[in-house]
C-alpha cells in the first residue's frame, strides 16, 4: 500500500518540545504500535502525519513525495480519534459516505463502498440507525468505516479503544488486526497500553519525552530492552540497585557475573526469571504475598534493604506470607544512566564454577 518516512520530525508549542527530532521508517503493511505515557508526544506525532498539526522542523513523506505541508484531505491517510468524532445528526449510512460525497463519486458508487465498509467492520445493515443508537465498540467501528471507505494508503489509530471497557478493547483490536492484515494497509496505533501495543504491533515505537526509546519488535523490546526505561515500561520487570565491582554485581543475594566497567549500576530481572525455593535457615528475603492466577503465581518477595521483588512460579506451590526464601536469577540485564551495559541470557545453573564459588 504505502512507506511512510518521518525524517527529524519536531513539534514545538512555545518553548515546550513536544516532539524533538524524530525519525523512523515504516515499511509496506507494517503495523507500528507508537507506545508511551502521557506527554510523550506519541499523538502529536500521529497528528503531524494526518496533517492536523504542521511540524517545527523536519519532513514527513508517503512513497517518497513529501507531504509535510499538504492539508489532511490532500494525504493519503485516514485517520480514527479515541472520541469516534461522529456526527450525531447523520445515520450510520451518511456518517460513512460523507467523505465520498465531497469527492464527488456517483452515489450507486458510494452505496457500494459503503455497504462493503460496513461488511468489513462486521456492521453489515446498520446504515440506516443512528449514532447514538450505537454502543461505543459499535461507533468505533463506524468510525473505522468511515476511514477505511476512502480506501486510505495509511490509516491512522490515536487510542481508539481507550474509552472502552477491557473485554471489548481485546475484542476490537484483534478484529482491527485481521481487518489491517486482510487489507495490508500500512498502520499507525497510537496507545498507552503495553498488552495493546504487545498484541497488534509488527514493530513497537517506545517514546518518552518526545524522542524514540527503542523501535523493534514486540519479543525484542520484552527480552532485550535497549534502555531502563524501556524494561520498566513493558511488562512487569524488578530493579535492585547496587555496584559493579571487579566483574560482579555486588550485592548479598544475587552476585552475577557482569562484563561491564566498575561503578553504580540497576539490576533488572523479569518475574518469571526468579526461581523462589524455600530457604533452609533464616535469608535476606521473605514473602509478603502470594498471589494466584490460575496458570501461575505471582510471588512478592521482601529484601531486608527495602526492595521488593516480583517472581513468577507455578500453581500449587505453597507459598505463605512471612516464609523465608532463597531468590536465583537465571536472566538479567544491567543499566547505567538509564542505557544497557551488559545482559546475561544464561541460566544460573550453566554459569562457570568459578563464579558459583565466588557467590
Amino acid at each position: 500500500m504505502a512507506r511512510l518516512s518521518m525524517k527529524q520530525v519536531s513539534k514545538s508549542f512555545g518553548t515546550a518540545h513536544a516532539v524533538r527530532d524524530f525519525s523512523l521508517e515504516v515499511e509496506d503493511g507494517e503495523l507500528v504500535c507508537l507506545l508511551g505515557p502521557s506527554g510523550s508526544g506519541k499523538s502529536t506525532l500521529l497528528r503531524m502525519i494526518g496533517g492536523f498539526e504542521q511540524p517545527t522542523g523536519g519532513a514527513v513523506e508517503i512513497d517518497g513525495e513529501n507531504v509535510t505541508r499538504l492539508p489532511p484531505e490532500r494525504r493519503p491517510t485516514g485517520m480514527v480519534f479515541q472520541s469516534h468524532a461522529l456526527w450525531s445528526h447523520m445515520n450510520v449510512f451518511s456518517n460513512i459516505a460523507f467523505g465520498l460525497k465531497l469527492k464527488g463519486m456517483p452515489k450507486a458508487d458510494i452505496r457500494n463502498r459503503v455497504e462493503e465498509a460496513l461488511t468489513l467492520v462486521g456492521l453489515s445493515g446498520y446504515g440506516k440507525r443512528m449514532t447514538w443508537q450505537l454502543s461505543g465498540g459499535q461507533q468505533q467501528r463506524v468510525a473505522l468505516a468511515r476511514s477505511l471507505v476512502l480506501e486510505p494508503k495509511i490509516l491512522l489509530l490515536d487510542e481508539p479503544f481507550a474509552s472502552l471497557d477491557q473485554h471489548l478493547r481485546e475484542r476490537l483490536r484483534e478484529e482491527v488486526r485481521d481487518i489491517q492484515q486482510r487489507l495490508g494497509i500500512t498502520t499507525l496505533f497510537v496507545t498507552h497500553g503495553q498488552d495493546e501495543a504487545l498484541a497488534l504491533a509488527d514493530r513497537i515505537v517506545v517514546m518518552r519525552d518526545g524522542v524514540s526509546e527503542q523501535a523493534a519488535a514486540p519479543d525484542a523490546i520484552y527480552r532485550r530492552p535497549e534502555t531502563e526505561f524501556v524494561a520498566g515500561f513493558i511488562g512487569s520487570m524488578n530493579f535492585v540497585k547496587g555496584q559493579v565491582r571487579s566483574g560482579y554485581f555486588d550485592h548479598p543475594l544475587f552476585p552475577v557475573a557482569v562484563h561491564a566497567p566498575d561503578g553504580p549500576a540497576t539490576l533488572a530481572v523479569r518475574p518469571e526469571a526468579i526461581r523462589v525455593d524455600p530457604a533452609r535457615n533464616g535469608t535476606a528475603a521473605s514473602i509478603h504475598r502470594a498471589t494466584d492466577f490460575g496458570t501461575h503465581l505471582i510471588v512478592d518477595v521482601d529484601l531486608t534493604d527495602g526492595t521488593r521483588l516480583k517472581a513468577m512460579t507455578s500453581p500449587g506451590r505453597q507459598m505463605t506470607q512471612g516464609m523465608f526464601v532463597t531468590p536465583t536469577i537465571s536472566a538479567y540485564s544491567l543499566f547505567r544512566d538509564n542505557r544497557i551495559i551488559f545482559r546475561s541470557d544464561i541460566p544460573a545453573e550453566t554459569q562457570a564454577p568459578e563464579f558459583l564459588a565466588h557467590a
